[in-house]
């Protein structure tokens, strides 16, 4: 690898015409020059696919705009693999069309690869970006969930969300080799609701292929906004069909790859029990619970027990 290697940048966009030009302007922003930023629009109606042909135009040799045959509408992850298949650079990076980069994004994350040079991937924290909306709002920087360091696979898929208890990485904060994108595609299958787990299911296959360098530094502001489609799922209470889908595409990808690890496999079963046999999990996880803190406030009521904040 040479010591000024392209980085090509992939922001996919769907109707993003109230932020897209600031998620631009922070790629421009960067102080490492050497990168293209590959505009993938899914079919928008609004003036954001108008902003990213004119970015392309006035930077011409930087910034290109594409879409899908037709203008179609054909979803996240199939807008991120047409963007992929673009790029030319020796590493991708991803920024979602509402979020943005600090100007050191790019130049601390390769520093960061030229250090450990057998890292194939790289997360890094993120700031949940709240006050963009309301000064009032407290911003807050979640950290990738697993400790600083080099993760051999399938650690990091035991450790981190939506099979562990660790936060999972925001894509706009997510650096890979070129090299993984040819082992490890998005699923093109995660559309509508679905693609709230889209970069899930990628991830998932970056934690049972890769080496990947999970860092606790923040160079990027992940936007919280109420109209977002996480939002919008948990709102409609549609998050456990969501989550159900996706384990029962993740058992099929096992399967289908001739995964045996039992650790990966015991984690999945403990993950679908809600699902598969919602009796069971009931009583070895819910009722428990309940029983325990009833008895707890008995204890206290009788006096054998103090309570304490």
């Amino acid at each position: 690898m040479h010591d000024n290697p392209l980085v090509s940048v992939v922001l996919c966009f769907y109707n993003e015409e109230k932020f897209i030009e600031e998620a631009i302007g922070s790629v421009l922003a960067q102080d490492y020059t050497n990168w293209e930023l590959i505009l993938v629009d899914d079919g928008s109606s609004d003036a954001s696919s108008d902003i990213a042909r004119e970015y392309a135009r006035k930077y011409y040799n930087k910034i290109f705009a594409i879409h899908h045959p037709g203008h179609c509408n054909e979803g996240l992850s199939a807008s991120r693999n047409l963007g992929i298949a673009r790029c030319k650079g020796d590493f991708v990076a991803f920024i979602d069309a509402d979020d943005v980069w600090h100007a050191d994004k790019l130049s601390a994350q390769l520093k960061l690869f030229a250090k450990h040079p057998k890292a194939t991937v790289l997360l890094e924290a993120s700031e949940y970006w709240r006050s963009w909306s309301s000064p009032n709002e407290k911003d807050v920087i979640v950290t990738v969930g697993a400790p600083e360091g080099l993760y051999e696979a399938p650690e990091l898929m035991l450790q981190l969300y939506p099979l562990g208890s660790g936060a999972a990485p925001c894509p706009s904060g997510i650096m890979v080799k070129r090299e993984v994108l040819d082992r490890c595609e998005f699923e093109e299958s995660f559309r509508g609701i679905f693609q709230m787990y889209e970069d899930q299911a990628f991830l998932c296959k970056v934690y049972l292929n890769e080496k990947v360098l999970v860092s606790h530094s923040c160079h990027n502001r992940y936007r919280q906004r109420v109209s977002s489609l996480v939002s919008s799922v948990y709102e409609t209470g549609k998050y456990d069909m969501v989550r159900k889908y996706y384990l029962q595409w993740f058992r099929t990808y096992l399967k289908h790859k001739r995964i045996a690890n039992k650790n990966v496999w015991s984690v999945l079963k403990k993950a679908v029990m809600p699902y598969s046999e919602p009796l069971r999990y009931q009583m070895t996880h819910i009722y428990p619970k309940v029983i325990k803190a009833i008895a707890a406030r008995w204890l206290v009521r009788l006096g054998v027990l103090s309570y304490s904040k």
